[in-house]
């Protein structure tokens, strides 16, 4: 039942928000549970009921005599008192029933719930009908004791002086010390076999009785009503066609989901402290800017202080007050959300009521907490702040006249939201963020924020960087992971809303850093290569008319190679680059010392226009062996259009093989796991993926053949920047 004083070493203080009577605003005393599965206290169920007859009372009095003159106190809303006066029949829909036979006036079993405000109806038994939340009730006993520690529970039996009580009996209501325990329970008797627990003055029914059958016990839960139940309310009562489970089954699975939810809150511990992280950030913006305006309005109210003096104190009151409320709600947002973290607020309460172990108790009190934890975990997926930091709306207009000063008030003078430049923002060892702002010359500076997108959904916190400018590298991100970005812009202490977020996914490895090796395997005369080496071109000129002869006996030139000059043992790296529209064909991957070797000292003048490089096997034969361990992979680029190579697990059709040609191709080598893949870099997309052997030193590798070009993607870092502004 309720346990050893020493098993409450949980901080019960801190879930005092929920052993709080929404009526009384006091710590519940016989709390009772409503049909909306919230908790009353008993008495002011009674109010309630009790404040409602006499509202009606008087509304009954006055619709029989027009002119009376009598004074209402506490009357209700008019939407009660609409129902009152509505005809009998639609009033015993709303629940006005309960009433004697005999009895003029109908007495009101229909209230608004202090703690959702909908009505509930208490039907014909009224109060005696509701069940007690005997496991609210032991919480708040023990929250009592807690916050009396140092007030001892006497002896019930002793003579005065009373001793101090040791031990209490549930089964004879009364508290007792170690001598009158021995007394009143001897030894080999039956008062022996009580119950006892640790001093308390909470005594509560061992077994829950049914409310409509007061001689059965619970023993059932009803799954369409969402109450426990007795058997007679299964054979015979109003649940004789609903379905119903044991009590046992429904203690199981309540408990199960309970448990379940309140470890996932507190999982969410670091999401929760994060989000109050941002919103103390966010109140100590709104604290900046509040000031920030505040010294702006008095810089204009100096310049005109000898008219303007009545005027300055009700703007300056106006900006407080603003800040105040905003401040007021971030404080309540926080409490809110500070009520979520482990052995606090609302997670406190579960973790106290998850200790009830009478299934009947738990039962009538998990359900409607079950709903509130899962509103909880909902929110924490759309968290929101609850007031806007910025005070765009508190800038004074000094551009009027003298004679309309009187009427000086607030305008708004916000900044037009940034726009990013999705064109130009791209992602690769760095991210690069441009923008556009309309009134570029009006922004003293812009908020660049950006965060990671947790695959969970979890919300992390914003980062920012202030900029001067209309473009910004960020660095230091994660690899493989979408990251969101806004930028807003500031004007003094205006700042306008953010822009819409870009969302860029980072390379899945680190930027590998190389350029083309113009010593090894170099063709000079077919192949152009630029003085930076991160581009190269093939010129398809004399020297391809001079292979003529060749071409009309059925041969066909070779591909020229070209490879990077940094080689690859280890690790996971990944690179970039971009095929020039115009190219005919192009083929990008990479490939081992050894196959390179291989491929540069025995050129082939004329190859058989039946071998495909890219697979490794002769591209003409279907059934060709296909080996999962080649020392390469090479995949083909060529009139605008990305070619799959074949594989046995694979569509072979040439609709589900030909792809439109990414802007900028992306290659993958995980070597620890002996893997290639190709990527959309646009969209960070995987093309196509398959192993290739890593056992000896890996090079990126090219080939060209016709008209075309290779653009190595350059790196992006701050000089980047510098560079694109001189162009």
């Amino acid at each position: 039942m309720e346990g050893d004083a020493s098993d409450s070493q949980v901080t019960i203080k801190n879930i005092e928000k929920e052993l709080i009577c929404p009526a009384c605003k006091e710590l519940f005393t016989h709390p009772l549970i409503l049909p909306c599965q919230h908790s009353v206290c008993h008495k002011c169920v009674k109010e309630l009921l009790l404040s409602l007859d006499d509202s009606f009372n008087d509304v009954a009095s006055d619709s029989s005599n027009q002119s009376s003159p009598r004074l209402r106190l506490t009357s209700p809303s008019m939407d009660k008192i609409d129902k009152i006066n509505r005809p009998a029949p639609q009033r015993r829909s709303l629940g006005w029933r309960g009433w004697k036979r005999n009895s003029l006036t109908p007495r009101p079993t229909m209230f608004p719930c202090p703690g959702c405000e909908h009505d509930v109806d208490l039907g014909e038994r009224g109060v005696s009908g509701l069940f007690r939340n005997f496991t609210l009730e032991t919480i708040v006993e023990r929250y009592r004791q807690a916050a009396r520690a140092a007030t001892a529970i006497m002896c019930d039996l002793c003579k005065p002086p009373p001793q101090e009580s040791t031990k209490s009996c549930m089964d004879c209501s009364a508290s007792y010390c170690n001598e009158c325990f021995k007394i009143y329970h001897p030894w080999g008797t039956v008062k022996a076999q009580h119950e006892y627990v640790g001093p308390t003055t909470n005594f509560r029914p061992k077994i829950l009785m049914c409310p409509e059958h007061e001689t059965e016990r619970i023993n059932m839960y009803c799954e369409l009503c969402r109450r426990p139940v007795c058997h007679l309310c299964k054979l015979g009562g109003n649940h004789s066609n609903h379905r119903v489970t044991t009590m046992s089954s429904a203690y199981k699975t309540l408990k199960e989901k309970l448990s379940k939810d309140i470890d996932f809150l507190i999982g969410k511990e670091s999401q929760v402290k994060s989000q109050i992280s941002e919103l103390n950030l966010l109140m100590k913006e709104t604290e900046c800017n509040g000031e920030r305006a505040k010294e702006e309005a008095l810089a204009h109210f100096e310049k005109l202080f000898e008219i303007l003096e009545d005027r300055k104190s009700s703007v300056l009151k106006a900006i407080d007050a603003s800040k105040k409320l905003r401040l007021d709600k971030f404080h309540t947002q926080m409490e809110e959300y500070q009520g979520l973290l482990e052995n606090n607020g609302l997670v406190g309460y579960a973790q106290e009521v998850l200790k009830e172990t009478d299934q009947s108790c738990f039962v009538q009190t998990a359900k409607q907490l079950h709903l509130r934890i899962q509103k909880a975990t909902e929110s924490l997926k759309s968290f929101r702040p609850a007031a806007q930091a910025s005070f765009e709306d508190y800038v004074v207009n000094i551009s009027k006249q003298t004679e309309v000063l009187g009427e000086l008030s607030f305008f708004s003078s916000g900044i037009d939201i940034p726009e990013i430049n999705e064109e130009q923002s791209k992602v690769y060892n760095n991210a690069l963020i441009d923008w556009h702002h309309p009134e570029k010359d009006k922004a003293d500076s812009y908020v660049l924020e950006y965060r990671k997108i947790n695959r969970d959904e979890e919300m992390i916190s914003w980062n920012e960087i202030e900029v001067h400018g209309t473009s910004k590298v960020v660095s230091n991100l994660e690899s493989n992971s979408p990251y969101a970005f806004r930028v807003r812009a500031y004007r003094g202490s205006i700042c306008s809303p953010c822009s819409r977020e870009l969302v860029l996914h980072t390379p899945p490895a680190p930027v590998f850093s190389f350029l083309f090796d113009e010593k090894c395997g170099y063709n000079t005369e077919h192949l152009l290569l630029n003085l930076k080496r991160d581009r190269v071109e093939s010129r398809a000129g004399f020297n391809v008319l001079l292979a003529a002869e060749r071409i009309q006996v059925g041969h066909y030139t070779s591909l020229d190679y070209i490879i990077g000059d940094v080689g690859i043992t280890k690790g996971k790296h990944f690179w970039a680059c971009r095929v020039e529209p115009y190219s005919y064909l192009v083929k990008v991957g990479v490939a081992s010392s050894d196959k390179l070797q291989e491929w540069l000292r025995s050129p082939r003048d004329a190859a058989s226009p039946r071998y495909e490089q890219d697979s490794g096997h002769d591209s003409g034969s279907e059934d060709a062996y296909f080996d999962s361990s080649q020392p390469f992979t090479l995949v083909t680029i060529g009139m605008k259009k990305f070619f799959i190579p074949k594989s046995p697990t694979s569509s072979n059709e040439p609709e589900n093989r030909v792809l439109p040609m990414p802007t900028s191709i992306g290659i993958f080598l995980d070597c620890d796991k002996g893997k290639v893949s190709f990527y959309d870099m646009d969209h960070m997309k995987c093309l196509y993926e398959r192993q290739v052997d890593c056992s000896h030193t890996m090079y990126p590798a090219f080939a060209l053949m016709g008209s075309g070009g290779i653009q190595l993607e350059e790196t992006i870092t701050a000089k980047y920047l510098e560079y694109e502004e001189d162009v």
